[in-house]
């Protein structure tokens, strides 16, 4: 693991993580942490935000949280803005908020497609736009947090689909316009993540556990660490000349289709 290499490689930074009160996007927070950054997390729930900064701070290091819906622009703002004034001006960006469930379309009314829309492609520009005005832009990364569904058509989760292609895409035009400024733009798919909600809601079952594990060339299920990792590196001088990327980490998901 990265940080077990090099515990100050992030010393001075500040890192901001958007849905980083749990699952993945909270064990990046914390890999960024032992790297030696300050950390601000955001999240909907104020209980969550609490928990979260508590266990950074257990940890042995400085956090704060916010609780703001990533769907209000103004509310991400205002955080960007405070964690500014308290740690200064972000130097890693992570937008992992999101939403999920299954469904078919068929079911699906407006507004269930909408909410997810909203919260994964419109949170993560809000995050990225508000953000920006208070980023150290040269040298800054930004790291979004997508899914293997961009990529790969799948039933019942057509709104996920299209959420997460729109990130990709936008992704890859903020890697273009922001790349002038010295800010690297990129995202990560994880694939099937032991521990994580999301996993719990698709694949409640062993069964259902057993059949992912087998479509994986891996077959296993990664880890939270394994995300950070990547997003660490990401981040770091070593991937000073990387922009533009969208990255699966999935143990093969995408490469194989999902075929066994």
């Amino acid at each position: 693991m990265i940080h077990e290499v090099n515990d100050k490689l992030f010393a001075g930074k500040v890192v901001f993580v958007a849905g980083g009160t749990s699952g993945i996007n909270l064990g990046i927070a914390q890999s960024f942490l032992a790297c030696g950054a300050r950390v601000a997390v955001l999240s909907r729930s104020s209980d969550k935000v609490d928990a979260a900064v508590k266990t950074l701070h257990d940890m042995g290091g400085e956090a704060i949280g916010f609780a703001a819906d990533v769907r209000e622009f103004d509310a991400v703002r205002d955080a960007f803005a405070a964690t500014e004034a308290a740690f200064g001006k972000a130097d890693v960006i992570v937008s992992g908020a999101a939403g999920n469930f299954p469904a078919l379309a068929e079911n699906m009314s407006s507004n269930a497609f909408r909410s997810v829309v909203d919260i994964d492609l419109i949170g993560t520009f809000n995050v990225l736009r508000s953000g920006f005005d208070h980023l150290n832009r040269n040298g800054a990364s930004i790291v979004n947090i997508s899914a293997p569904q961009s990529v790969m058509p799948s039933p019942m989760q057509s709104h996920v689909c299209a959420a997460k292609a729109g990130i990709d895409q936008l992704t890859r035009c903020l890697a273009i316009e922001w790349g002038p400024y010295g800010t690297r733009v990129n995202a990560i798919l994880p694939g099937p993540i032991e521990g994580t909600e999301g996993m719990l809601r698709l694949a409640p079952t062993e069964q259902h556990r057993a059949a992912i594990e087998q479509a994986l060339p891996l077959r296993r299920y990664g880890t939270k660490q394994e995300v950070a990792d990547l997003a660490l590196f990401l981040s770091s001088p070593s991937a000073k000349y990387i922009t533009g990327a969208v990255i699966p980490c999935d143990g093969g998901l995408c490469a194989s289709g999902g075929r066994s």
